[in-house]
């Protein structure tokens, strides 16, 4: 069972009643940094690659 175009489409409707038009792109930027340093943790050899200052 996945989710069906109509599903989805309700899901956006209320995320965008709940939170705004406004403060939807704000959310996005967190969740999109935040998956970035979950990427970043999870493969150490990124660390070694970047120069320490």
């Amino acid at each position: 069972m996945g989710l069906d175009g109509p599903v989805v489409f309700v899901i956006l409707i209320v995320v965008l009643l709940l939170f705004g038009g406004k403060k939807i792109p704000e959310l996005m930027k967190g969740l999109g940094k935040g998956v970035k340093e979950f990427k970043d943790a999870q493969d150490p050899s990124k660390d070694e690659e970047k120069p320490k200052v």
